[in-house]
């Protein structure tokens, strides 16, 4: 059973259609986006409600065996350091790894019964280059390395892997619709191949992660050689 956290957009929402295309089971999570065009595939969670997080996969319990959790839910929340709105920095945080560990701490324990577990989360280039007023979306997504090192170590011997995906800038997703078309040229010519990641190469990445069991605990760096 594959998982798929923030599934109604983005970059959640094109992995979710491609395994559903490819025939696989699959269970989408959504909170705030309109999805009644959606199949009943789709399920509302608040990934920053632990309680919520407990619930949906307890009442999920009977079908979830060889268990992938996608986390794609992410927040961004842009201003400088000294001006922040303390309440919008702390939900980026909440949000970004906070919920991503609540649904990692829920499942582990089905997976380390079944032998068997992929846990692939969305960092960020953001973590890696420097940029002016995303100190809320960094943070959380650094953070996500150090507990992804930490929980390979503890579960390797059950089958489990969890690895992250550092994504650069993409055609889909958070990023490119909240920079100035100037910071985005720049950006490109930044990059060897002057194009940004396409929805296809996040697709191969996240299903080499799945299909390769001796890639864990690592982050995988996918920008094109953003420099």
């Amino acid at each position: 059973m594959i998982i798929i956290t923030g599934a109604s957009r983005g970059i959640g929402k094109y992995l979710f259609d491609s395994y559903l295309l490819l025939n696989n089971e699959v269970i989408g999570t959504y909170n705030f986006t309109h999805v009644s065009e959606f199949s009943n595939n789709m399920q509302k969670l608040d990934i920053t409600d632990f309680i919520a997080v407990s619930e949906f996969v307890k009442k999920n319990k009977p079908i979830l065996r060889n268990i992938i959790l996608i986390n794609c839910a992410g927040k961004n929340y842009n201003s400088f350091a000294h001006k922040v709105d303390i309440d919008k920095w702390k939900n980026v945080v909440e949000t970004n790894l906070f919920g991503t560990f609540y649904m990692i701490h829920s499942l582990l324990p089905l997976m380390r019964e079944q032998n068997y577990g992929r846990i692939i989360n969305f960092s960020s280039v953001a973590a890696q280059v420097s940029t002016p007023g995303i100190s809320a979306y960094a943070s959380s997504k650094s953070a996500l390395w150090g507990l992804t090192k930490s929980i390979a170590a503890e579960n390797g011997s059950k089958g489990i892997t969890i690895n992250n995906i550092n994504l650069g800038y993409s055609d889909i997703g958070m990023g490119l619709n909240e920079i100035s078309p100037e910071f985005a040229s720049n950006l490109k010519q930044r990059i060897p191949s002057n194009a940004f990641c396409s929805p296809a190469d996040i697709f191969n990445t996240v299903d080499y992660l799945i299909r390769t069991s001796y890639i864990n605990g690592t982050s995988i760096d996918l920008n094109g050689g953003l420099v």
